[in-house]
């Protein structure tokens, strides 16, 4: 069985790539610090708790697996927290990829797949994003990916390291088998804080800025299904199996919602209405982020099964419903 490092296994998006890993035919091995991610979300593949700076233990994982491949998932992710606190980005997301790229290429594992981000590209208003747009991040967050981004090309260059580089659009939704699904303490992300405050786990949800340059004032996101997303992973990995270069693939729908779209979707498909607030914009927010690219589709095959915003909604509110991994 071959075997796939995983880190932040035990997080929303990772703990799906497993999954689907799994069901593939791999093995994941989730890599784990569990700052962010629930040890109960680790259910397909080996579990190895350990911090990304930790050279060491990432040696000892290297060498006791001998994994063919890394999915590098693990990093903060907070825009408010990147604008508040630049230094806890850059030493977790950059520092610590480095220390694991470092390992890889020390243990002679030399296929990179890695979760990145369409913050990197900033605040570029009327542009339907693409590989090739100029990447301008406006947070540190942003930066950050952009920067290992850079740190993959470099040891490529140097020591032949191949990479596939997904920057991800907005991700939703949940397993839609149930047993994993989207869970964050604390939560910032729109449709779980949403479903939270249709629950009355929460008193209302706040609207981050009404007075965004788009029809109705609010922010405009791509949003893809989680389970859409990972399964571009497992093409990626394939990708680099079959011996091709290094490629950054977009991973959006090419279709953008805005945060009132989104509540009004999220009312009709739950039968509730959303009770909510309107807040001060937050600082390092985009007015529109929407992929314009094809190129994952032309070269990877890869087509979004699931997601339309029903979907999405849907399929996080039924996991909403059974339970959460801190009961």
């Amino acid at each position: 069985m071959t075997h796939i490092l995983v880190t932040g296994g035990a997080g929303y998006i990772g703990s799906h790539a497993c999954k689907t890993l799994a069901a593939a035919g791999y093995t994941p091995v989730t890599y784990d610090n569990l700052c962010t991610g629930w040890q109960d979300a680790v259910k397909f593949g080996p579990f190895e708790q350990g911090d990304l700076t930790d050279r060491a233990r990432l040696d000892q994982v290297f060498a006791t697996y001998r994994p063919a491949a890394v999915m590098h998932f693990a990093a903060l992710s907070q825009v408010g927290e990147s604008m508040r606190d630049p230094g806890l980005y850059w030493h977790n997301n950059v520092a610590g990829s480095l220390c694991l790229i470092q390992a890889a290429v020390a243990a002679g594992c030399l296929d990179f797949v890695f979760s990145s981000t369409c913050a990197t590209y900033g605040d570029q208003d009327n542009v339907l994003l693409d590989e090739g747009c100029v990447q301008a991040p406006i947070n540190a967050y942003g930066a950050s990916k952009r920067a290992i981004e850079d740190m993959l090309c470099d040891f490529g260059a140097a020591f032949g390291l191949r990479h596939v580089i997904f920057r991800y659009f907005n991700v939703a939704g949940a397993d839609p088998e149930g047993e994993i699904g989207e869970f964050h303490q604390p939560e910032t992300h729109l449709i779980p804080l949403m479903l939270d405050a249709i629950a009355g786990k929460r008193d209302a949800l706040t609207i981050f800025g009404t007075d965004y340059d788009t029809p109705d004032g609010t922010c405009i996101r791509d949003y893809v299904h989680v389970s859409d997303l990972v399964d571009a992973h497992v093409l990626g990995l394939k990708w680099l199996e079959a011996g091709k270069e290094s490629r950054i693939f977009n991973l959006g729908t090419g279709s953008g919602f805005s945060v009132r779209e989104v509540i009004d979707q999220s009312a009709a498909v739950t039968n509730r209405a959303v009770p909510v607030v309107e807040g001060q914009r937050r600082p390092g927010d985009c007015t529109r982020l929407v992929s314009g690219s094809t190129r994952a589709a032309a070269e990877l095959g890869w087509t979004p099964k699931r997601s339309t915003l029903a979907q999405m909604i849907g399929d996080a509110w039924r996991w909403h419903q059974t339970g959460h991994y801190d009961k």
